[in-house]
């Protein structure tokens, strides 16, 4: 069975590229299920009601999310009414909405996805690795197959979770630093391991944000507006392959699409089949 997890989705060009090419996404890897990161849609900060439902209506299963799903107001009550879109488990409970679920595949498996968020360089919400634990004692009462969504800022603080869960979740990905990092693996006990996803959206930019804006925010130490960057866009996601019988990965492969030329003369693999993509 594989699972096709789509990394921060930044801006409403970056979704509509999503919406466009998931498809021919889905069938390239052969995935039975479909899960993406959708905490900065709208404007860089978190996401709206269209916004989902664009997602579902393309065949996503669930929607993990972040810090940064908060700072719309309307995302709120939103997250309280579709289970499907999940913050992160450690936040207070008072807060609404749920941080993990769990779903049936179209050939009957049952996949648990479970969202939570780092505290280093971050809010000092409740404990990550004891809200996984409570979390696991259910999720794996009804499926060993589960992926965790780890929203976190430090690398270390994710590899310590990648380690915790190791053996007892099939796959832990980090989300939030929309950098795909370069160490996808399988863990000792058999979890799929990557720090960071990376992001999909606006390569022309800073993490996302406009470069121009971005250097003033460096350079004058004050608050600037946020504003999406438009050029250069990318999906960045992971395929993980796992053993539906007991949860363990078996493969775990990231991309990136377009690719970044690697030469002026060299057209990359996944750049050559963009064409098949788009209009597929």
């Amino acid at each position: 069975m594989k699972i096709l997890f789509i990394g921060d989705i930044v801006g409403t060009d970056a979704l509509a590229m999503v919406v466009r090419l998931i498809k021919g996404f889905k069938e390239k890897y052969n995935a039975d299920a479909l899960i993406v990161n959708g905490e900065n849609i709208y404007e860089g900060k978190s996401l709206t009601r269209k916004h989902a439902d664009e997602l579902f209506g393309v065949g996503v299963d669930i929607i993990t999310t972040g810090n940064h799903v908060w700072e719309r107001w309307e995302a709120r009550p939103l997250m309280k009414e579709e289970r499907r879109i999940l913050r992160p488990l450690n936040y207070p409970r008072e807060n609404g909405g749920a941080g993990y679920a769990i779903f049936e595949t179209a050939t009957g498996v049952k996949i648990g996805v479970l969202s939570i968020q780092g505290r280093v360089f971050l809010p000092p919400i409740d404990c990550p690795f004891k809200a996984a634990d409570w979390a696991l004692e259910r999720i794996l009462a009804v499926t060993p197959n589960i992926l965790v969504d780890f929203h976190a800022e430090a690398t270390a603080e994710k590899q310590a979770m990648g380690f915790y869960l190791d053996g007892r979740v099939s796959a832990v990905l980090g989300t939030h630093t929309h950098v795909q990092t370069a160490d996808e693996r399988i863990l000792p006990n058999g979890t799929a391991y990557l720090t960071d996803v990376g992001m999909t959206g606006p390569y022309d930019s800073c993490v996302g944000l406009r470069t121009d804006i971005a250097i003033k925010r460096f350079i004058y130490g004050t608050p600037h507006k946020y504003e999406t960057a438009k050029g250069d866009l990318k999906i960045s996601g992971v395929v993980i392959e796992i053993n539906p019988t007991t949860g363990s990965a078996l493969s775990i492969e990231r991309f990136m699409f377009p690719e970044f030329e690697r030469s002026q003369h060299q057209e990359s693999p996944i750049e050559a089949e963009a064409d098949l993509l788009i209009n597929s």
